[in-house]
């Protein structure tokens, strides 16, 4: 990790370590899509299942990156991703992230047909049934997700301090070649890096000192 990859104090950036888990998930999903007669596909990136930042990764560590498919569909694929950095000078390795993601392979002949997944073997029947367990689960939630958003009202233009409202915020990205894969379609972690990431942290930054004025206020009283 170079010092481009950190912040000021040393800390390797979050949108930095999602992108490596980001393209490894890509790397070995069109790799295995690819393995059978048919379109050409590239896996694209639905879902974000979970990602843990468990140690902070520093400049001059070796960040090691490892995928792997643990459930298929029909048409998609979970992928689980761990992160290890790894001190070249002393031999200490960490743990630095553990991620679940969801690809589904998109035709390069027509981005919006869904080719078909190869099926993977599992160790165990038990394992299978845990990765439908985790599938149906997931398309549960993405469901319900939908509803939540589906529901949340648009910001008003004038909203009350100190609500809901008033920490809602929008965020304009212009996509540029530097977002894109080789076949012109946006990465899934420039997406999280520059507008969810920024935003959601200045929403939470907005949120956080409004509350500190109103315990100051509460204070002097």
């Amino acid at each position: 990790m170079r010092p481009d990859d950190a912040n000021i104090v040393g800390n390797v950036h979050g949108g930095h370590i999602l992108k490596m888990i980001e393209e490894a998930g890509c790397i070995i999903s069109t790799r295995h899509c690819n393995t059978q007669n048919g379109d050409r596909s590239l896996a694209l990136l639905v879902r974000v299942e979970k990602t843990e930042f468990l140690s902070p990764v520093f400049i001059g560590e070796v960040a090691h990156v490892t995928a792997e498919i643990t459930y298929t569909s029909k048409h998609s694929m979970e992928v689980q991703v761990k992160v290890m950095a790894e001190n070249i000078l002393t031999g200490t390795k960490k743990l630095a992230n553990k991620a679940a993601l969801w690809y589904v392979p998109c035709s390069l002949q027509n981005v919006d047909k869904i080719t078909e997944v190869p099926p993977i073997k599992y160790a165990s029947a038990e394992e299978e049934e845990e990765g439908r367990k985790r599938y149906e689960g997931q398309k549960m939630e993405r469901l319900e997700t939908k509803l939540r958003i589906e529901a949340v009202a648009s910001p008003s233009p004038n909203p009350e301090k100190h609500t809901v409202g008033f920490s809602q915020s929008s965020l304009i990205h212009l996509v540029g070649p530097s977002d894109c894969t080789i076949h012109d379609y946006v990465n899934g972690d420039s997406i999280i890096d520059k507008t969810r990431g920024p935003k959601s942290a200045t929403v939470a930054r907005k949120h956080i000192t409004e509350q500190y004025w109103l315990d100051i206020a509460a204070d002097m009283q």
